[in-house]
């Protein structure tokens, strides 16, 4: 009963917060009902506004994170959607809605509230792809990221970075109150340690600051994106409209890599999983490779650097980050998934066979 009044009381307070900062946003619309689309293992809320004229806007609420990296992720993609106008992708991604030409975002101190315009759905891609499936998405998110590419020097460089986000957790790890607030013993807590030292190693030894970055999504999950079938071909697709903003970085395009090899694996988009590396060396994953670098060509040294990219999954994403973002429950879940399964695993994952892709 009490976790139910609780349950209550965080949903009240969301939706209080997105009809405040409506009313401040000043538009004539009114608010005639809210549907709740929250995925429920994240602590974001996200809402469907109906308006009384009978159009619909999209809006998230949230207290995880910073409200100024917030808003500094919600410039960048205005930008990116602005400069993305005119090609291919100019209607790809949701708009964010602007008061005076930038976006707006109600920030109260505590809690904030962005508004999406709701973007067009046409059809998701089954849970499990075939084959041709695989190397029409890998085709079609390489030119994607190259559309992003050919914008990305005229994005403002971001202040919060996978090297800043690494730095952090690995002092963070090293404090006194590390074991109380990560919820690990010493051991699990040194071995993270170890593998948080060992990205920041690569990245050095890679001459990664020196590596092109574009905007990325990252969470490249079936419920976020959706495609518009090929009338003269049913095999085929287009990438046709996304909505989902969570994990949007400006980094190497290697960092959205992980969740693609997901949605490529014979397992296919599971409701119910766990954050393990065999999707990155299944046959079907090198097959979506293998289109995608016919498309925008993949160099060796960021092949080899899928490994790490999927270390920085698990350590910036499950370890660091999830306690905020994912429901308490879930994320312990997933952290001692990553702590004494995944990360281990990586010690070993050996991905040279991949390179055969790009010689």
């Amino acid at each position: 009963m009490w976790q139910a009044l609780v349950v209550d009381a965080t949903d009240a307070r969301h939706r209080e917060v997105i009809e405040t900062a409506w009313r401040d946003y000043g538009d004539a619309r009114v608010i005639s009902r809210v549907d709740e689309l929250s995925a429920m293992v994240s602590t974001n809320r996200v809402y469907r506004l109906h308006l009384n004229d009978g159009s619909h806007v999209i809006t998230k609420s949230s207290n995880y994170g910073s409200f100024f990296l917030f808003a500094e992720d919600h410039d960048r993609l205005h930008r990116a959607t602005q400069l993305l106008q005119g090609g291919p992708y100019e209607n790809f991604m949701a708009g964010v809605l602007t008061s005076d030409g930038e976006p707006y975002l109600w920030y109260d101190g505590e809690m904030w509230a962005v508004f999406y315009q709701e973007v067009v759905h046409r059809e998701r891609l089954p849970k499990i792809l075939t084959d041709s499936q695989v190397a029409n998405l890998g085709r079609e998110l390489a030119k994607f990221h190259r559309s992003c590419a050919g914008i990305s020097r005229l994005i403002p460089a971001p202040s919060k970075t996978a090297k800043s986000d690494a730095v952090n957790l690995f002092e963070m790890l090293g404090s006194r109150s590390a074991s109380e607030q990560f919820g690990l013993e010493q051991s699990r807590l040194d071995l993270v340690r170890r593998h948080t030292h060992r990205f920041l190693m690569a990245m050095h030894e890679s001459g990664y600051d020196y590596w092109q970055k574009i905007p990325i999504l990252i969470d490249w999950n079936l419920g976020n994106f959706s495609v518009e079938p090929d009338p003269d071909d049913p095999a085929a697709f287009r990438m046709f409209s996304r909505w989902d903003y969570d994990w949007f970085r400006i980094e190497s395009r290697l960092l959205d890599f992980y969740f693609l090899s997901r949605v490529a694996s014979r397992t296919g988009d599971r409701s119910s999983f766990t954050y393990g590396s065999h999707t990155l060396l299944e046959p079907r994953f090198r097959l979506f490779l293998q289109a995608y670098h016919e498309v925008f060509p993949l160099a060796g040294h960021e092949v080899l650097f899928l490994k790490e990219a999927y270390r920085f999954f698990l350590l910036n994403y499950v370890i660091r980050e999830g306690r905020h973002f994912f429901r308490h429950d879930f994320w312990q879940y997933l952290l001692h998934d990553a702590v004494d399964v995944h990360l281990p695993s990586l010690d070993t994952l050996d991905l040279t066979p991949l390179l055969d892709i790009v010689r």
